[in-house]
């Protein structure tokens, strides 16, 4: 089984690659831009999908909380 990290970091490659497709770059299209555009589009993809894994993150911690208040007052707690 793949590791908690090992998965994130799968998201985030999929993250990019969408945030790249949306503009119309494909891996071979990517390659033939000058460096100087290439890096700052990547800069870009990379900020997005930081932003997009720590919206995951979020959703996730949220979750746990509403689990776990659910099972307090199941519990007779709260």
């Amino acid at each position: 089984m793949a590791t908690p990290e090992a998965l994130l970091g799968k998201l985030e490659r999929a993250l990019i690659h969408d945030y790249l497709g949306a503009r119309g770059y494909s891996p071979v299209k990517l390659a033939e831009l000058p460096e100087p555009e290439r890096a700052t589009l990547l800069a870009e993809a990379s900020v997005y999908a930081s932003g997009k894994l720590e919206e995951v993150e979020a959703r996730s911690h949220f979750v746990d909380q509403l689990h776990g208040g659910i099972a307090e007052v199941s519990k007779g707690g709260v």
